[in-house]
């Protein structure tokens, strides 16, 4: 059984992944948590993958094209998720995002997203 672990987000790495995009990544056994920053216009492209994703909008908001409509974007039919507002994104279903503002969400996953801790993510490591 592992141990409780109090961790600050001031203490974990901010991983630039472009410059329009960065994030904090926590990780535990069975889900991840993480903060990431978006500046306002970055895109993170069409992708999907099988683990659940909770995305709280702390501050700013992002624009979801969502299924079939996720590599139609930007004039297909999305929804706008903006500061205190949550998104529950099914495993499996493709999505892309946009920042409307400079944005800050919370990402949770389950189970742990294996691309991001080993670095294969290279969907958002592109800039648009």
């Amino acid at each position: 059984m592992s141990l409780p672990n109090k961790q600050p987000w001031s203490s974990v790495k901010l991983e630039v992944l472009t410059p329009m995009l960065s994030r904090r990544v926590l990780t535990a056994e069975k889900a991840m948590i993480a903060q990431v920053y978006l500046k306002k216009g970055a895109i993170v492209k069409a992708h999907e993958h099988h683990n659940e994703q909770i995305t709280y909008i702390l501050e700013g908001g992002l624009r979801f094209w969502l299924g079939e409509n996720a590599d139609k974007a930007p004039n297909a039919e999305h929804v706008d998720v903006l500061a205190g507002e949550v998104l529950l994104i099914p495993g499996g279903l493709r999505h892309q995002a946009e920042a409307l503002s400079d944005t800050l969400d919370l990402d949770v996953f389950t189970p742990p997203r294996e691309d991001w801790l080993n670095g294969s993510d290279a969907y958002i490591r592109e800039q648009k």
